[in-house]
């Protein structure tokens, strides 16, 4: 993602929030706290490479706002991370925890690197060395990270193991993602793709469509969307096209799911095992009932978004729809359920895994995805209540359902 990209990410936040906060009655001071993150890290971390050099990186940790308690989100390891892309993170954070009513602010952090071309040990410490650089401005009770884009439960793990040594006693709760037998909590791992599930399950529900038989379509095969294709064809969905970097399958009677999910390498990519494909392109614009773009920003823009032929897009990436192409997606009766409201699984799961960290005291499966279920729907409901009354789009629902909890908490400190 280029520079100008995530400047766009950014602004078009901003704009949103801005609107959100007027709609609720804010003046421009809360505008102007909430527009930006409260604080912004940028650090360098040495690493000794495997052939005896070292390699500098640089490694970013947004914390949005800290005014109803502490900041929680994700550490993504990609060679396309920029500051305005982690302050945009942290703010989209925010809005997530809000919707769910969770105790925190948003915050992101990530760090420039390409992991496809690292050894484990790099990982390793490189995955320490961030933690030492952040190691001042988070903790449990400060800033809870986890995993995003390329790291897994494994950099928690030693990310953990490091804050651990420096705080010299052990820390569960400082970070969530973490394997089951170091604290983490049971469903952490498909919690985004049981989210996303939940809201197509509402969105069907609303348009009168039924499960069964229900096209779907998803961009992107990392992590949540292969999760979402396996629990959508385990429920009787046709799930007709999938993508990866590479490029996109499609096959109008439905794909073979279990097949591709065998097949898949560790970062989602299969279709270059195939030889008849289309571009990522063709599949956002396929006829479909939902479309699930789960991949990366800005990729239903105002230029494709006249072709779209979804009946419901469910947000699933963070940002992939630009806002002249939500407003073009509503006119056209496409119901749009936005990044902030259908991606909240993760962080839902991630505060029940913290919670289980502090009382010591672990749930089963079942109770997490009860948990959840009940949060996801009761967050939908709210949006949706606010898009029907207030007859705003859904992501401007979205982002004021999201925000008001956190400006009550500003106004409550008198910080505003």
């Amino acid at each position: 993602m280029s520079i100008k990209e995530t400047d766009d990410v950014l602004h078009s936040t901003q704009i949103v929030i801005e609107q959100a906060l007027q709609r609720l009655g804010y003046n421009q001071d809360m505008i102007d706290l909430l527009k930006e993150p409260i604080r912004l890290l940028t650090v360098r971390i040495p690493v000794r490479m495997d052939d005896g050099t070292t390699k500098v990186f640089t490694g970013y940790r947004s914390q949005h706002n800290d005014a109803v308690g502490p900041t929680k989100g994700g550490v993504r390891f990609h060679p396309g991370v920029s500051e305005n892309e982690v302050k945009a993170l942290s703010i989209w954070m925010s809005l997530k925890c809000g919707i769910a009513d969770l105790p925190y602010g948003g915050g992101k952090g990530g760090v420039v690197c390409d992991p496809r071309t690292m050894s484990f040990r790099e990982l390793e410490r490189l995955s320490r060395g961030y933690v030492r650089a952040v190691s001042q401005i988070v903790g449990p009770t400060k800033d809870i990270p986890a995993p995003d884009v390329m790291t897994n439960s494994q950099i928690m793990a030693w990310m953990m193991d490091e804050y651990s040594r420096i705080r010299e006693f052990d820390s569960p709760g400082f970070i969530t993602g973490k394997p089951l037998v170091l604290g983490g909590s049971k469903g952490r791992e498909t919690a985004t793709a049981r989210g996303v599930v939940i809201m197509i399950y509402e969105a069907l529900r609303l348009r009168g469509i039924e499960l069964k038989n229900a096209r779907i379509v998803i961009q992107g095969f990392g992590n949540a969307g292969s999760y979402l294709a396996k629990f959508m064809h385990e429920a009787g969905a046709r799930v007709i096209g999938i993508s990866d970097v590479n490029g996109a399958l499609y096959n109008e009677e439905g794909l073979d799911i279990d097949y591709l999910l065998d097949r898949r390498d560790s970062f989602g990519n299969v279709t270059n095992l195939f030889s008849q494909t289309i571009t990522n392109a063709q599949l956002l614009e396929l006829d479909c009932d939902v479309l699930v773009p789960a991949a990366i920003e800005n990729q239903i823009t105002e230029e494709n978004a006249p072709r779209i032929r979804a009946a419901i897009v469910v947000e699933a990436a963070n940002g992939p729809t630009t806002l002249e192409a939500t407003k073009l997606l509503t006119d056209r009766g496409i119901l749009l359920i936005p990044d902030v409201l259908a991606s909240a699984g993760g962080v839902i799961v991630s505060y029940f895994e913290w919670v289980q960290n502090n009382q010591g005291y672990y749930w089963d499966e079942q109770e997490i995805d009860d948990k959840l279920k009940n949060m996801m729907i009761r967050g939908f409901e709210h949006v949706y209540e606010i898009h029907r009354t207030r007859k705003v789009d859904m992501r401007l629902a979205a982002y004021m359902a999201g925000v008001r909890k956190m400006a009550e908490a500003v106004r409550f400190r008198g910080w505003v």
